[in-house]
């Protein structure tokens, strides 16, 4: 039908045109903020990239949420200011004929957002907090860059290393300076290498000293060895049962039903199904003056997009704290949405026609 045919036309266009604004915006947003804590030494400069990729394929689901509601709003509000809308109701098609054309475009991007928030989701944050785990986990003599003076990864100990060829294991002409509990120690060696114990890396220096200074008394003394150990890294190898439940796959949440699980639960699902309420609001809340020249309709629609999607946020929080259950949070947060997204299409389309009927019989009256 040419009804149907050129709706989702349309849809789809400013649904593409969309999605390509809110990507580019979320890239630059993402690139910046990686870049900022590559910088404050947070993740490795060379997963810069991955990085911003991860982030963007795990935020996808509500770009293209965003995108196809607006696509709705965008579509049918110029429908309404070039009043095609009036054509269409003058032929006997009222509004909640456009909610199939919509949804007959929206399927498509409906699934994605399932297998986006159910599998991708915890995919790439799982590989996302393995990359910066990593690399907060790294070595305390992976961190010194060779000639230079590098502070520890909790600030205690200053080092100083040459490298000894390219093996990053070993070095030698190593310096560190320790402060802990009230005492300070300057420690050298001609050489150091790097030793696991379980899941414990120990820094092993060999031929050196030790000169320890206790800075409430000023007491010093001086030590020399053979090998000297010290403990730079715990736990290098992180436990996957220590993941967040974030980066947890969906099937892991339904078989420990934790409340923090239950909460990402909520935030999966409710994704899930604020896609469809809110291609369903976007029908309603369309609707303009085609004698006003004003996007206020996208504005209030917008502002309802963020409500909806804070209530989505505040409703994993609740069950994360076990304040509510899942199914309550469900039912309250989404089937309320798609009430309100149904009654606000059935007082668009019968909303005049109780204003006549009111009109004509105080007039009658």
């Amino acid at each position: 039908m040419l009804f149907d045919s050129s709706t989702r036309s349309e849809l789809a266009k400013s649904f593409g045109v969309t999605l390509v604004v809110i990507l580019t915006i979320m890239l630059t947003q993402t690139l910046i903020k990686t870049l900022g804590q590559a910088a404050g030494g947070n993740v490795a400069p060379q997963d810069v990239v991955l990085l911003m990729g991860y982030a963007t394929i795990a935020h996808l689901a509500t770009m293209l949420i965003l995108s196809l509601f607006i696509a709705v709003v965008v579509t049918l509000g110029r429908s309404y200011r070039e009043s095609e809308m009036t054509i269409w109701f003058a032929s006997g098609i009222p509004l909640s004929r456009f909610v199939r054309p919509v949804l007959r475009m929206a399927w498509p991007i409906l699934l994605a957002v399932v297998v986006l928030e159910l599998v991708v989701w915890p995919w790439g944050n799982q590989n996302s907090a393995e990359l910066r785990d990593r690399y907060q986990k790294r070595s305390d003599l992976s961190r010194v860059a060779p000639g230079q003076f590098q502070s520890s990864r909790d600030g205690s100990r200053v080092f100083f290393i040459e490298r000894d060829g390219d093996d990053a294991a070993t070095g030698r002409n190593v310096f560190i300076l320790a402060s802990q509990h009230e005492r300070e120690s300057v420690t050298t060696a001609s050489r150091g290498r790097l030793d696991m114990e379980g899941n414990d890396r120990f820094l092993v220096l060999d031929h050196g000293q030790r000169n320890e200074t206790q800075l409430n008394t000023g007491e010093k003394s001086l030590a020399r060895f053979e090998q000297y150990k010290v403990l730079t890294d715990t736990q290098v190898l992180a436990n996957a049962s220590q993941l967040p439940p974030k980066a947890t796959a969906t099937l892991d949440l339904l078989r420990q039903p934790t409340p923090k699980n239950q909460g990402e639960l909520a935030w999966r699902l409710g994704l899930i199904f604020g896609g469809i309420n809110m291609a369903l609001l976007g029908v309603g809340l369309a609707a303009s003056n085609p004698r006003r020249a004003s996007n206020w309709n996208l504005l209030f629609a917008l502002l309802a997009f963020v409500i909806y999607f804070n209530l989505i946020n505040l409703s994993q929080s609740w069950v994360g704290n076990g304040r509510t259950s899942l199914p309550r949070a469900l039912i309250g947060v989404h089937g309320g949405a798609f009430v309100l997204a149904l009654a606000v299409i059935w007082l668009r389309d019968n909303g005049n026609r109780f204003c006549l009927r009111r009109r004509a019989t105080g007039a009658a009256a």
